[in-house]
């Protein structure tokens, strides 16, 4: 049976890298009946039929998998964030590195426009920068035009399956047609309005660059916690996570319970309030989400 790795889809054809073959393929009907749909990123097996064309048999187990983009088996996601238009957002990138977390997927921080930060917020910035790097994730300063950001991002894109993410307008496209310029992909000014940039793609497809893979697209710019149960949520948070192996209490949830190691670490000064703080928030949107039937 052929093997290979699903590098595109669409149109209903799925195209499959095996060796320095793309074959083009479609699902067998029995996935259909399953509700199994097959995403890029997946690997499979395949039955070939005439020169080019075959069939998917089979789709391996997944590691992971994101909706939007759809796609599987990522390694990392480099999320890319602003620090102005629009401004560095400690919430919403933490959000990110939560949801990441629970699906096993290495973030990856990349700052941009810093050339465009004010003065009197660079000492802000500096100290944001640390706190990330302290728990442990990699973060990446760039602006445009940069050209030393190829070789900052190619020893980290190295067998990997990589996507990009973060808010609208940081750009995202940008970075793409950088690392990718076949793409020439739009990239727009931030709508006065809206407060949001537009990008619009119609497939998904894995492109190999720097020895890895990445998805030509900019992905998705917002995240839930519908798969994050609260018991879980330490575990999303490194910081917290190392420091609850010491609380009194297995399971503990850092809000009121004795003897808390997290909550110790903060009136200590060795955790940082705002991190503490959207843990809370979050916890509470776990805690309120209504049940799934």
């Amino acid at each position: 049976m052929a093997t290979g790795q699903i590098r595109k889809a669409l149109s209903g054809f799925y195209y499959v890298q095996d060796g320095e073959q793309l074959i083009q393929t479609r699902g067998r009907g029995v996935f259909r009946k399953r509700g199994i749909t097959p995403l890029v990123g997946d690997f499979v097996e395949y039955e070939v039929e005439g020169n080019n064309d075959g069939t998917l048999t089979k789709i391996a187990e997944r590691k992971n998998e994101l909706v939007r983009p759809p796609i599987a088996n990522i390694d990392q996601a480099i999320l890319v964030f602003s620090v102005v238009e629009p401004d560095f957002n400690t919430i919403l990138l933490d959000r990110f590195l939560v949801v990441l977390e629970s699906f096993h997927i290495q973030p990856l921080i990349c700052l941009t426009k810093m050339d465009l930060l004010p003065a009197e917020k660079r000492e802000d910035m500096a100290r944001y920068i640390a706190d990330y790097e302290g728990i442990s994730y990699t973060v990446i300063e760039t602006f445009k035009d940069d050209a030393s950001i190829l070789g900052k991002l190619t020893p980290l894109l190295a067998g990997k399956t990589s996507v990009l993410a973060g808010q609208s307008g940081v750009g995202k496209s940008t970075l793409l047609n950088t690392l990718m310029p076949q793409l020439n992909l739009k990239t727009g000014v931030i709508s006065d309005a809206l407060g949001r940039g537009k990008h619009t793609t119609r497939h998904v497809e894995l492109i190999e660059v720097a020895g890895g893979l990445i998805a030509d697209t900019p992905g998705f710019s917002s995240f839930d916690f519908d798969t994050i149960e609260k018991e879980e949520l330490t575990y999303c948070f490194p910081d917290l996570a190392r420091l609850s192996e010491n609380c009194k209490f297995r399971g503990c949830l850092h809000v009121k319970e004795p003897k808390c190691a997290v909550k110790a670490a903060l009136e200590a000064g060795d955790l940082q309030q705002y991190r503490y703080d959207h843990y809370l928030q979050f916890l509470q949107e776990i805690t309120d989400r209504k049940p799934r039937y």
